[in-house]
């Protein structure tokens, strides 16, 4: 399961997937629920409000597209016979935050996040955490580092297995990235 940042769509990242080389997998890339303000084919997950916006118009389509995904996970099982126990949730930038906000609630086998964030935990779930790949570039002008930086501590304090790595790379995926989620991917299903 991939998904795609904001402004981007199923199409960017499935064209991604052959490259990770693994042939006896299946990948899933859906596109995000909203349309894009500023492009025909773009989609989004949720709206970044602007200073004149109310900020709860983010917040309810973050919780509706949250839920709309956990719910499309976790009918998976029944159309693609694997469990969640051997799925891996993949995401760039703001689909990075949406693994986060939807797999750290699921029994995955793994989360793989780059380019991306964490959103605020309320009250953190209260199960096994599935295993964490956060990769992210030092020249990112999209989203800083630090907000990896700061994913990895406060997951790490809930006591999430943590993989980092960083690249002098910005907000884009290189030939490096994808060797490190080949081998996540194998090593965690």
């Amino acid at each position: 399961m991939v998904l795609h940042g904001w402004g981007g769509n199923a199409q960017e990242l499935a064209s991604v997937t052959p490259l990770l080389n693994l042939p006896d997998y299946q990948f899933l890339c859906p596109n995000a629920p909203l349309p894009h303000p500023y492009g025909a084919t773009g989609r989004m997950w949720y709206a970044f409000t602007q200073p004149d916006e109310s900020p709860q118009k983010g917040y309810q389509e973050l919780a509706k597209s949250t839920e709309l995904l956990t719910e499309w996970l976790k009918s998976l099982e029944s159309t693609t016979g694997v469990p969640l126990s051997r799925t891996i949730l993949i995401g760039f930038s703001q689909g990075g935050a949406m693994t986060l906000d939807v797999g750290l609630y699921l029994p995955l086998a793994g989360l793989v996040v780059l380019s991306g964030y964490l959103h605020p935990i309320s009250q953190p779930p209260e199960h096994t955490f599935p295993p964490v790949l956060i990769v992210h570039g030092t020249q990112d002008s999209i989203v800083p580092v630090s907000s990896a930086q700061k994913a990895r501590d406060t997951l790490t304090g809930l006591g999430v297995a943590v993989q980092y790595q960083e690249f002098s790379m910005g907000h884009e995926i290189r030939p490096e990235v994808l060797q490190l989620i080949r081998n996540f991917v194998k090593t965690n299903t």
